[in-house]
């Protein structure tokens, strides 16, 4: 009885109780809903980040990190920028496209951010940037806000939502690869969940 007494508990596991798998990409009505509400409420900070957070594709850990050179070229933002992935040490580059550029303008205007600053500054710490902690806040803030399951998105599903779109409109997954910044097509296949489907559908619209 003593040794039983003795041993240690263990522990319940992480994932005990929670959904856990891929996380889900926003659809084109679910972006512009998020995006309204943004524009109407004057959020400047949160309207950059979930604009870039759409456009570049990136994994938190480099979205956080992001600095204002990153993104701009002289006084103008740019309309291409290229980043060092910190999981692979691998570059990916990603398009700015007009409305993040302007979102982005508007954003660095308001807290006269100089180059060397932090995209997105931390408002808990000072000269430090926003945490992948309270980036995932905000994201589930933005999914509750136009009445989605949160357990069901999260950071990553900023991070597949335009690769998901460009793969459903071109399915062409060397170029999602490339944008993702994905070393194998593989890890490309598992991430935007392709499945047996996708293949038939497109066998079904190829006449010989």
């Amino acid at each position: 009885m003593e040794n039983v007494m003795n041993q240690p508990r263990k522990r319940p596991a992480w994932n005990s109780g929670k959904l856990v798998g891929q996380k889900a990409p926003l659809k084109l009505k679910e972006i512009w809903a998020i995006r309204l509400r943004l524009q109407l409420a004057e959020d400047v900070r949160k309207l950059a980040l979930f604009d870039l957070a759409i456009d570049s594709k990136l994994r938190a850990c480099d979205l956080v990190r992001l600095h204002v050179r990153d993104v701009t070229h002289g006084a103008q933002i740019a309309p291409r920028a290229r980043v060092i992935q910190r999981k692979t040490r691998r570059p990916v580059q990603f398009e700015i496209s007009p409305s993040t550029r302007d979102a982005l303008t508007a954003w660095i205007a308001s807290r006269r951010l100089p180059p060397d600053a932090y995209l997105f500054p931390s408002r808990q710490h000072d000269g430090a940037h926003l945490s992948t902690r309270q980036y995932a806040r905000i994201v589930k803030g933005w999914v509750r806000s136009i009445g989605l399951g949160e357990p069901s998105y999260g950071t990553h599903s900023m991070r597949r939502t335009k690769a998901s779109l460009i793969y459903q409109r071109t399915k062409n997954l060397r170029a999602v690869q490339l944008l993702l910044g994905h070393t194998k097509i593989e890890s490309t296949v598992r991430y935007l969940g392709v499945e047996v489907d996708d293949a038939l559908i497109m066998a079904e619209q190829t006449d010989v």
